[in-house]
């Protein structure tokens, strides 16, 4: 009973903290969302789609007992991950992500069938079945990796992000200038690497984006209890930095701060805080019973579905069409349910091959 009464308690608490999240919404100050055309609008769609289906997907695999290991969603944050990646560079921009990783994965272009088998540790996969769910990883593709210990890959987007730097304004590369997305949750804006890492980046004005996915959540922690300062763009003041908040379950509203973000990267004026405002549907992994949320957090957020939110944008504009809608699901579908077939018949890692891409080889 005690038990019992102290879950109740610890719903009734995080019911006032998801009005707080809401409200803030509520209050976002106007900014200009990214204008899309057709062709834009289809492929934000089919991203944020790909990244839902992939990860029902992996919830089906998983719960079936074919994919083991830990497992951490990303159903309800697509339109971060599109809204971002989609407004870089993907030939030779960065990205580095955390240990909720697939579909930033997903978004930076690495094949469905390469992310489905690294998370059955198949020989196919994009780390070659080493990596696993949390630590995705290709360099064609120029994902950094995933990282199970939160805050572990900012430190890692700052060196890339000053070798950008370093690479126009030593070597002289003047004619591109890459910039690298760092995501991470709001969880890591508690830890030390976090502040580090501001701090670097605004004293030599490096190209980054810090994005923070602020879902409220920190495991079975609400964001507003383990802060002092809850709204965390605002720790970008301290550096000198530019922040932004953003609402998180609009790929409109993240792209367009996306794409302001990159162009003072890139001019050289320096990095960006943005903290995107959204919500997880599910628990924090797969194993995760989910007890923590209250059911009327839970149909609050459900209610601010990114893609349903973008679909009806795009239908109103009469810029896709139902019919349209309703194809592109199918497409995606057939991609995802293909990657788990070529996933499955995939061959393991040779045992023999232990300890391959583990040091550097001869060439």
């Amino acid at each position: 009973m005690q038990s019992t009464n102290k879950i109740n308690q610890e719903m009734t608490n995080n019911l006032s903290f998801q009005n707080a999240h809401a409200e803030r919404i509520s209050k976002l100050s106007p900014k200009e969302p990214s204008i899309v055309n057709r062709s834009i609008g289809i492929s934000l769609f089919k991203d944020m789609t790909l990244g839902r289906r992939f990860e029902d997907k992996c919830a089906e695999m998983y719960y079936r007992g074919k994919m083991f290991g830990f497992v951490h969603l990303y159903n309800g944050q697509e339109a971060v991950s599109t809204g971002v990646i989609g407004a870089m560079k993907k030939q030779y921009d960065w990205f580095c992500s955390t240990y909720r990783d697939h579909v930033h994965a997903l978004s930076a272009g690495v094949p469905a069938r390469e992310v489905m088998s690294e998370l059955f540790g198949k020989e196919t996969g994009c780390s070659k079945g080493r990596g696993g769910s949390m630590h995705i990883f290709s360099k064609e593709h120029h994902l950094l990796g995933g990282y199970a210990f939160i805050g572990e890959g900012i430190p890692v987007a700052l060196g890339a992000a000053f070798t950008s730097r370093y690479k126009k304004e030593v070597l002289g590369e003047k004619d591109i200038s890459p910039v690298t997305a760092a995501f991470f949750g709001d969880g890591t804006c508690n830890n030390g690497q976090f502040y580090e890492c501001l701090n670097m980046a605004q004293l030599w004005k490096l190209p980054i984006l810090f994005v923070v996915e602020n879902n409220k959540w920190a495991i079975g922690m609400a964001h507003d209890r383990a802060t002092s300062e809850p709204e965390i763009w605002r720790k970008a003041d301290a550096f000198g930095m530019k922040g932004e908040e953003v609402d998180g379950m609009d790929v409109l509203a993240v792209r367009g701060a996306a794409q302001r973000a990159i162009e003072r990267a890139r001019a050289g004026d320096g990095p960006t805080l943005i903290e995107c405002l959204t919500y997880r549907f599910r628990g924090h992994s797969l194993a995760d019973p989910d007890e923590l949320r209250s059911a009327e957090e839970k149909e609050f957020w459900a209610k601010r579905d990114p893609i349903k939110l973008l679909e009806k944008n795009l239908s109103e504009k009469n810029i896709v069409s139902e019919n349209e809608f309703r194809e592109i699901e199918k497409e995606i579908d057939k991609e995802v349910n293909d990657a788990v077939e070529f996933a499955l018949k995939a061959p393991d890692p040779n045992p023999e091959d232990l300890t391959k891409y583990i040091w550097a080889e001869d060439k």
